[in-house]
């Protein structure tokens, strides 16, 4: 049987109520120190902003290239229709305008058959109203005639079957129609046929001749 020993039994030492451990201590040293860490200077703060402004900035300049590439592909191919179609166009009026000449230029002898009748006095009753009215269709499809006396001879426009010399020309000039021409626009589907003078071999043209009366005072009186 043990004994106790008066005025130590239950004693425990005395300190302070709130003491920590050295192995808490280094925990709370610990958490203090990450707590501190993620917060770092501002420098550090300020140059992450830097770089995403940066790459963004690269990013809106990259997609604007792109942009004004898919622009301008755009506008090439709008230019390219463009074209297209006005090449189209163009093709197709000239199409419809040899269809349209051919098909007259077959029409060319009835109409001179009209020409002729008319001349002779022969374009009377229902020939002359048909005959009118195939005049008139003919003039709707932009067909033109010309060719008329005393107008100069133009090779372009005028075929010359006759020739003879005419004391009171001055130029080569269309004396005779003998078959109208004909057109469509600015296209000749043909020639006018026509009789021609021209003045005559050494002749003084009418012109000369009265300017130079006035110069010498008149003719010379006998």
């Amino acid at each position: 049987m043990t004994e106790e020993t008066p005025g130590f039994d239950n004693e425990k030492p005395e300190g302070p109520s709130d003491a920590t451990t050295p192995d808490e201590a280094a925990q709370q040293a610990a958490g203090s120190a990450g707590q501190a860490g993620p917060a770092g200077p501002a420098g550090a703060s300020g140059g992450g902003e830097e770089l995403v402004e940066v790459g963004l900035k690269a990013q809106l300049d990259q997609a604007q290239a792109a942009l004004n590439e898919r622009t301008a592909d755009l506008q090439r191919l709008q230019a390219e229709y463009q074209n297209y179609r006005r090449r189209v166009e163009r093709d197709r009026a000239a199409v419809k305008e040899v269809a349209v000449a051919n098909l007259l230029s077959e029409l060319l002898p009835v109409l001179d058959d009209i020409g002729r009748a008319r001349e002779h006095g022969e374009l009377v009753g229902g020939f002359k109203s048909v005959a009118e009215s195939l005049e008139t269709v003919a003039a709707k499809m932009g067909l033109q005639q010309f060719g008329k006396e005393g107008e100069p001879f133009d090779p372009l426009v005028h075929e010359a079957l006759m020739h003879s010399y005419a004391p009171d020309v001055t130029e080569t000039t269309c004396v005779q129609i003998l078959q109208p021409g004909y057109r469509i626009g600015e296209r000749t589907i043909r020639p006018a046929r026509v009789a021609v003078a021209e003045p005559q071999p050494g002749a003084q043209p009418k012109a000369e001749d009265e300017s130079s009366d006035e110069e010498s005072g008149g003719p010379d009186e006998g």
